[in-house]
């Protein structure tokens, strides 16, 4: 099954397809900071506005030299994206008729991306029984003639974090094997006790760990990611490949800067602390939902109630309120379905983990709609 490029945070979409005004949406499809951008980040652009009026250096030094300090590596073991879905499709174009594992449910974009190469396509599903998580059986599949495995921790959309020994033990037996190792890092800034595999690329050239800063600093629509890995050679291949100035003047001042916005941080991990354990439970409240337990800022969750597309059930207010005007006029709650990863059906959901007064909000909207039938 193809993704099709589709996503959570896409509220145009939504808002054409029912009718609705923009601001009546309430948006737990996209797994964003709910603090917003930092104001550190807010007031260097203003003060900065004037890089608009350069090109931007066309190597990145500073971001990348930034980035290496934060992670205690060489600059030449970074490279910069316009988002961490751009540099999947950059490490794609390495692959080109190659043999790849992708483990199931996982990030649609990894699949269209090797589409486009051409590549082969082998599946390891991931069972419900095992909480969509990957064990020692993983090792076993991985065998000679395997090309590159891709692998997303916190997975998404599951939200489970591998184990760390499994993991390095991964890297070990893609290194026995000469199969590149693809780590989706995307959101283990959200886990600060996170056991991450930069800090291993040392004895792993294979791996190549993928990170991105528009979640955590709540910055999707300025794009940042970037890539790490110690296989140098590759690293000046992709370079090589990319056209010039992918990454706009204010992307590469906010990689400068955010990593030092200690308070932010800190006020991202107690916000978290504290929001996903009350959403998660009273999710885990409603007998009607299956809710696995987060590692970052979303939560999944399977429905029980058949035939309920809970998703349109929020939506609209004719069906989720019974018609009552006094409701109907609300913000409505946009949930992602995950109808569209392969592995998975319309039963199951993920929600982002947001504020606290919206997080009640969605509650009570799913406490209405499982009291009527």
């Amino acid at each position: 099954m193809d993704e099709g490029g589709q996503h959570g945070g896409n509220v145009r979409e939504m808002v054409q397809r029912w009718g609705l005004d923009e601001s009546a949406i309430l948006d737990f499809s996209a797994n964003i900071n709910p603090l917003g951008m930092p104001t550190s980040l807010k007031q260097e652009i203003v003060n900065r506005l004037d890089v608009a009026e350069c090109y931007p250096d066309p190597g990145y030094q500073r971001l990348r030299a930034r980035l290496a300090a934060y992670h205690h590596c060489p600059a030449s073991w970074i490279l910069a994206g316009n988002g961490a879905t751009e540099l999947i499709f950059d490490l794609a174009s390495l692959l080109r008729h190659k043999t790849v594992l992708l483990l199931t449910p996982g990030f649609g974009e990894y699949r269209r991306a090797l589409q486009l190469m051409h590549c082969r396509l082998e599946e390891y599903p991931l069972a419900e029984e095992d909480d969509f998580r990957p064990d020692q059986r993983l090792l076993a599949a991985l065998r000679p003639g395997l090309d590159c495995v891709f692998l997303c921790s916190p997975n998404n959309p599951t939200g489970q974090l591998m184990e760390g020994a499994l993991l390095l033990a991964i890297a070990q037996r893609c290194q026995e094997l000469s199969i590149m190792l693809v780590v989706d890092e995307a959101f283990m800034d959200f886990i600060p006790d996170g056991i991450s595999m930069i800090d291993h690329l040392q004895r792993f050239s294979q791996v190549f760990v993928l990170r991105s800063l528009t979640k955590f600093y709540a910055i999707p629509g300025l794009r940042l990611g970037y890539m790490v890995s110690s296989d140098t050679a590759a690293m000046i291949q992709l370079r090589n490949r990319r056209p010039p100035w992918t990454l706009n003047a204010f992307a590469a001042l906010a990689g400068e800067i955010l990593l030092d916005d200690r308070d932010y941080q800190q006020a991202t991990w107690r916000w978290l602390k504290q929001e996903q354990t009350i959403l998660t439970e009273g999710l885990r409240a409603l007998p009607q939902l299956k809710v696995w337990q987060p590692a970052a800022n979303y939560i999944f969750f399977r429905c029980l109630r058949p035939g309920l597309d809970l998703q349109a059930a929020l939506l609209n207010p004719i069906i989720a309120d019974v018609g009552t005007q006094a409701v109907a006029n609300q913000t409505r709650p946009l949930i992602r379905s995950c109808a569209n990863y392969p592995g998975l059906n319309g039963d199951f959901y993920r929600v982002a983990i947001k504020g606290h007064e919206d997080n009640q909000r969605l509650l009570r909207e799913l406490g209405r709609i499982f009291s009527h039938g």
